[in-house]
């Protein structure tokens, strides 16, 4: 039977462990919670300022931690630097401190990438369908990885666990690869925006506007009036030609004119057409030039840019170039001469003979 002294000793050194434990899990917590403080307060006056562009991030990810898991950790640590005896001490020691790591990284990587993807997203643009779809993923990911790492950690062999979830999932994507594939050309559209709804865009033989982008297929008006539903993953396939961001339209003409015209009156000719170019509004005149001896006359070659994408407003320009042009040519009695074309007609010598 021990002794009162040997009672105390004992009792009292472990007491004396655990209060040395407390005090300094407190200290480490207070700690902790203060820098996470700090770095609110600064991630809150650089978006007020709006001096980093990554500010609200950092802010979101510090409002991620979890003071319940801090304040273990911190007990945790404490009892490692203190020595302090306590029960389960070696599964807490080996295990318990890592479940609750994780937990909190996976924390803040899940609020990370939803935050960056918000605001990648906000600047490109994008659909929030496809920020959505990604961020899921993404979140999914992260908790897999996540959880899959505690199971080992705590002596789960996840081998076998790990091979069945690659067997079933490569099973599961050749059932549905169409589908995948659809979905991740949707998410490759969102991102790099190629097109968006109300755009007008020319691939294959289809024209028409865009009016709508889902998971699945892309659904375009087309200029007959009917809806043309395209897969995602053919559309990116082709080459879209995307007349909505076009800001200027390059124009080249030809007029042909007779070689009897006078040789004073042609070197006028290019002259008057830069006059009618420029006499539009919103045109930039390139040139005009006496091009090529051509079989049916002399060809006048002319360039120039209508400063619009808006195919009506460069059809009136053209119209209106044309009447100046014809008017221009009149007044110097000057006639545009139209590819001809000369038929021989000859009798078949061999049907005489028959008759």
């Amino acid at each position: 039977m021990s002794s009162l002294p040997e009672l105390y000793s004992r009792y009292g050194a472990l007491w004396g462990a655990w209060l040395g434990t407390i005090i300094l899990a407190i200290v480490l917590y207070i700690g902790i919670v203060s820098a996470l403080n700090l770095f609110r307060r600064q991630a809150t006056a650089r978006v007020a300022a709006g001096t980093h562009p990554y500010a609200s991030v950092v802010l979101a990810v510090v409002a991620r931690s979890s003071r319940v898991i801090i304040a273990i950790l911190a007990l945790l640590l404490g009892l490692r630097l203190t020595q302090a005896v306590f029960p389960w001490q070696s599964w807490i020691s080996d295990h318990l401190w890592f479940v609750l790591l994780a937990m909190q990284l996976a924390l803040w990587l899940d609020v990370a990438c939803v935050s960056i993807l918000s605001l990648v997203a906000a600047r490109a643009r994008a659909s929030v369908v496809t920020t959505t779809l990604l961020a899921y993923l993404l979140r999914t990911v992260i908790w897999v990885v996540t959880l899959l790492a505690i199971l080992d950690n705590l002596g789960v062999n996840i081998t076998a666990l790990v091979t069945s979830l690659g067997i079933g999932g490569v099973a599961v994507a050749l059932a549905v690869q169409t589908v995948l594939s659809d979905l991740f050309a949707s998410i490759s559209i969102g991102l790099d925006k190629p097109f968006e709804v109300g755009d007008f865009v020319v691939f294959g033989s289809v024209a028409g506007s865009i009016e709508h982008i889902g998971l699945k297929t892309t659904r375009i008006r087309s200029l007959g009036g009917e809806q043309i539903v395209c897969s995602n993953t053919e559309l990116l396939k082709q080459t879209i030609q995307n007349y909505k961001r076009m800001e200027q339209r390059r124009v080249v003409f030809t007029l042909r004119v007779p070689y009897d015209t006078p040789v004073s009156t042609l070197s006028e000719l290019p002259g008057d057409v830069k006059a009618q170019i420029e006499a539009q509004a919103a045109t930039r005149f390139d040139r005009a030039h006496i091009a090529t001896f051509g079989d049916h006359g002399l060809e006048i070659e002319a360039v120039y840019y209508v400063m619009s994408a808006d195919y009506n407003r460069y059809m009136d320009t053209q119209q209106a170039i044309n009447l100046g042009i014809l008017r221009a040519f009149a007044a110097r009695n000057v006639t545009l001469r139209p590819q001809e074309r000369m038929l021989h007609l000859r009798e078949d010598p061999a049907a005489e003979s028959v008759e």
